[in-house]
């Protein structure tokens, strides 16, 4: 299902959402290690763990645009640096990337410590430790949920031919998972930012330097099979996903590492999405950006929005399993860092990722063009053509540039410095 945006009342609304962001980054002492105290948050609802006591998990309100969801991720973020300097045993800064600072041993990853009825999350968290090791989990992102606005949703309704506006909606939502299951690789290319790390991430010694993501990469959050879902409607979704475990391959939903998922509304479980339906999408294929101090820029989350609404003017092509496999190899290879030697499967050929993505850029302006979209459209999409135009303006090479070479001091100089930023 997509959208008609040649009517008036599409086109009204097609601006407007929903936005929230879920920043993971790790708590380290003062000398760049992590750190080893207990989370020091209490059951606070936007500061939480992710897998390990010492990864926080910065999680904002929803919000109705880009520069407010960044807005509101500064302030949590301020927050959190301002009690982690003031700790009893210590200040503690927040670790400004992806990748994590030196590691001497799995010791110094202490599964998150969970009690009462949320015990079963730890020992959740001990199984993913055995099963896919600590250091994997140190990887920190960012997840952007977005939800389309209620008034455009209800105005494709009643211009198609759907019997329920409950169907009509999952539809919308499985047609943008499948859609951006597809061209999600582009935000992994423009986005990327974890092109440095400690030679310490890999048992191999490796510093990662082939990659400019290595969370997104073949040695990053992934499962050893190739998930193909379904997308027809929800029942078929979630039925792919429980085959999965019935054969085994994982134990619940939220060990399927795709960078796409749908969630329902509350309580975030496989049989509730079926039987509430979609409420937002989630896409998890965000690093955290060290080049501003709440880890995403605007223009980025603003950018992910205009792909959203292009990919829903779409014809829908054929996404059968070799397609799907093809799809999760070119978010791999979309993560790597030379990018002169990265080719894409897509569009029915194999293509240089550096054409591949400006054609999409240029469908993307004409579209907008033809739609008398408002001139900060045109900005955002030069934003990011100027990171095809210059290797320099990718974020990766900045990165690189900036902070190679002595990782952890420089990384630790610059989350003290913004462990203070107003």
């Amino acid at each position: 299902m997509t959208f008609n945006f040649t009517s008036p009342r599409i086109r009204e609304y097609m601006y407007s959402g929903g936005f929230g962001l879920e920043r993971e980054t790790l708590r380290v002492n003062t000398e760049g290690r992590l750190a080893q105290t207990s989370h020091p948050f209490g059951d606070d609802e936007h500061i939480s763990r992710d897998f390990c006591e010492n990864q926080v998990e910065i999680i904002t309100p929803p919000t109705d645009s880009a520069a407010s969801v960044t807005q509101s991720l500064g302030m949590l973020h301020r927050q959190v640096a301002s009690t982690l300097l003031s700790l009893p045993d210590g200040r503690e800064y927040l670790w400004p990337f992806s990748n994590p600072p030196r590691i001497s041993g799995e010791t110094e990853i202490p599964v998150a410590q969970f009690s009462g009825v949320q015990s079963a999350k730890t020992s959740y968290r001990q199984y993913l430790a055995h099963k896919y090791g600590k250091r994997k989990m140190l990887f920190c992102g960012i997840h952007c949920n977005f939800s389309f606005h209620d008034s455009l949703l209800k105005a494709g309704f009643e211009q198609s031919r759907t019997e329920d506006f409950r169907t009509y909606k999952n539809g919308v939502y499985l047609t943008l998972a499948r859609m951006l299951a597809e061209y999600g690789w582009l935000i992994v290319y423009l986005t990327a930012a974890s092109s440095v790390s400690d030679p310490s991430l890999f048992n191999d010694g490796s510093d990662g330097g082939r990659y400019s993501s290595p969370r997104c990469g073949e040695r990053g959050y992934w499962n050893d099979f190739v998930p193909v879902l379904r997308y027809d409607n929800l029942n078929d979704y979630t039925d792919s996903i429980w085959q999965f475990i019935r054969d085994g391959k994982i134990v619940s939903p939220s060990e399927l590492y795709y960078p796409i998922r749908l969630k329902p509304k509350g309580e975030n479980r496989l049989d509730h999405l079926r039987s509430s339906g979609v409420n937002h999408i989630e896409l998890r294929m965000l690093d955290v950006n060290p080049l501003t101090p709440v880890g995403i820029f605007d223009e980025d989350i603003a950018f992910i929005q205009l792909l959203i609404l292009y990919l829903m003017s779409l014809e829908k092509s054929d996404f059968d399993e070799t397609a799907q496999t093809a799809a999760v190899s070119n978010f791999k290879n979309a993560a790597l860092y030379d990018d002169e030697s990265v080719f894409i499967d897509f569009g029915g050929s194999s293509q240089p990722i550096r054409d591949a993505a400006s054609d999409i850029l240029r469908k993307m302006r004409t579209f907008f063009l033809s739609l008398d979209a408002p001139e900060e459209v045109s900005v955002l999409l030069d934003y990011q053509e100027n990171k095809l135009r210059s290797p320099q303006n990718r974020y990766a090479v900045k990165i690189r540039e900036t902070f190679g070479g002595d990782y952890t001091a420089k990384g630790l100089e610059l989350a003290a410095q913004y462990a203070v930023v107003n």
